[in-house]
């Protein structure tokens, strides 16, 4: 009889044990997951600044300089496919000039612009994309020698295409590098006593860096 008290207190005892171990352990192997860091969106409006340097797509007195100015877009996104349009206008010193018998010809690019789509793919906080669309610039032929001053000046229209990559460094900033190939359909430049002139197409390649604002 004694036997059977001493079992029934040592499988009640184990048993009581069993529920306190199992809370021990679970206690001890439970740990919170830490939380991940929301993905950057680069989904709404955008504003910025840009510049850059640009070089005409000619052998000889090609223009070259640099420009400056603003950027504004808006982006759309579909998991890591983003799409959108931008914008941007510039003021420039792209100009190249030839001299001969004491007269000197120059032709300077003043300010140039596009308005552009883009697609592209985001890699978390990286965007590559390619881009084309509208461009624009607003150029100045001169004639100027021994009592000669002449100018005329035209906005020449074309198209751009291009790639560039943009990285978000901060929850709304991002900085941006990006290639475009622009080319311009040609005008006619008229100057008093010496006629017409008819230009050819104007090409240029430029390579930018920006920094944009987003909302």
């Amino acid at each position: 009889m004694m036997k059977k008290i001493m079992l029934a207190t040592v499988a009640f005892a184990a048993l009581g044990m069993v529920p306190a171990g199992a809370a021990d352990l679970a206690a001890k192997t439970y740990t919170k997951a830490p939380a991940l860091a929301p993905l950057p969106t680069w989904a709404g409006f955008y504003i910025g600044a840009m510049g850059g340097y640009a070089s005409e797509d000619a052998g000889f007195a090609a223009m070259k300089g640099g420009f400056a100015g603003g950027t504004a877009g808006y982006n759309w996104q579909q998991g890591n496919i983003v799409f959108g349009i931008e914008a941007d206008a510039a003021w420039a010193d792209i100009s190249a000039s030839a001299t001969t018998f004491g007269f000197t010809a120059s032709s300077k690019i003043r300010d140039l612009g596009t308005v552009r789509g883009r697609l592209g793919y985001a890699f978390g906080p990286t965007l590559l994309y390619a881009t084309g669309g509208y461009a624009w610039a607003d150029n100045k032929i001169a004639i100027t020698g021994p009592g000669v001053s002449l100018s005329d000046s035209h906005v020449h229209s074309g198209w751009t295409v291009g790639a560039g990559l943009e990285y978000m460094i901060a929850p709304h900033w991002s900085l941006k590098g990006e290639y475009l190939y622009k080319s311009f359909g040609g005008e006619t430049y008229s100057f008093a006593g010496v006629g017409s002139v008819p230009t050819g197409t104007l090409n240029i390649h430029s390579g930018q860096v920006g920094v944009n604002y987003h909302f």
